[in-house]
């Protein structure tokens, strides 16, 4: 078994770490990432990555994809534990970027002291002060 952890959340899959790769099943991968292999490449919703031609094989061969080949391919880092049990596979410097540049926190939902749940959507178009803290 293999923990992947992306921005989607944590899925313990069947897979296996080869040096620097990721092989898990195609059904494995769409479940811990989104992304699905078809004839025009990896595809997430309707935004498809042809593979490299020639360099097929680093992506899929045998009825399995290599999750961490996909994202370094578009630039976003794919890291793992010294045993390749835990594979972190991250959002692009890019993507953040783009997501810092707007100023637009992501949603999220938090309770109130009484427990009531409040997602931060609901303040859109409002000036909102957020504040952290962290005991480390």
């Amino acid at each position: 078994m293999v923990t992947v952890l992306t921005e989607r959340g944590e899925a313990e899959v069947g897979g296996r770490s080869e040096g620097d790769a990721l092989w898990l099943s195609g059904a494995d991968a769409e479940r811990a990432t989104g992304w699905v292999l078809k004839p025009e490449g990896f595809c997430f919703g309707e935004i498809c990555v042809p593979l490299p031609r020639g360099r097929e094989n680093e992506f899929a061969k045998g009825g399995e994809v290599n999750m961490a080949a996909l994202w370094r391919h578009m630039h976003r880092p794919a890291v793992h534990s010294a045993k390749g049990d835990v594979w972190m596979l991250g959002e692009g410097a890019a993507d953040r970027g783009a997501a810092l540049a707007n100023l637009e926190a992501p949603d999220f939902t938090l309770p109130d002291l009484d427990g009531k749940l409040h997602a931060l959507s609901e303040t859109r178009g409002k000036k909102v002060f957020l504040t952290t803290w962290a005991s480390w």
